[in-house]
């Protein structure tokens, strides 16, 4: 009886230890972006909409920026600093003109949300990431793929230029 007892304590912390060790996106295959270690968080698809943005000249993009519950809460309460805990994503999407729409309209005028280009993250935890302001950021191409070390160190010397809203260009749009 005790080597019973033994053996089924042994299986569930064998258990246990591979549970805790798998990776939290359930992708075996995830690949972290350089520079932070960060990788796609599970469900950020599933996020609240913080704000839309649409960069013209050589981006000419869409993003969706989303935010995950630490978030949403910072930003519909005006905290600043960000807490720790806060994840940004903007899903980015090349513009599209929408000839559907602009045969009804009669004229050119209606662009859209044309093919995924990249997502990228801000993840806040202040002592972690120190050095960059308490933010990690992150880029991953449409196949999910991470940005590379060159692109990676683009990121804070920009963002570092809005300090007085923690480092965060999106202002929340409710």
């Amino acid at each position: 009886m005790k080597r019973i007892t033994f053996l089924l304590a042994a299986l569930a912390t064998l258990g246990g230890v591979v549970a805790f060790r798998a990776p939290a996106s359930g992708q075996t295959e995830a690949e972290a972006a350089p520079s932070y270690g960060v990788e796609l968080p599970p469900g950020y698809r599933d996020w609240r909409l913080i704000s839309v943005a649409h960069e013209e000249a050589n981006l000419n993009s869409f993003a969706a920026v989303l935010g995950n519950d630490v978030a949403i809460k910072a930003y519909r309460e005006g905290t600043l600093p960000f807490p720790d805990g806060t994840i940004i994503a903007a899903l980015h999407y090349s513009h599209a003109a929408s000839e559907e729409n602009n045969k009804v309209f009669g004229q050119s005028q209606s662009f859209v949300a044309g093919a995924p280009t990249n997502v990228q993250f801000m993840i806040k935890d202040s002592k972690r990431y120190a050095k960059t302001g308490g933010w990690a950021f992150a880029h991953f191409d449409k196949d999910g793929k991470p940005g590379n070390e060159a692109f990676m160190s683009t990121c804070f010397p920009c963002h570092n230029q809005n300090k007085a809203r923690d480092l965060v260009f999106t202002r929340y749009a409710p």
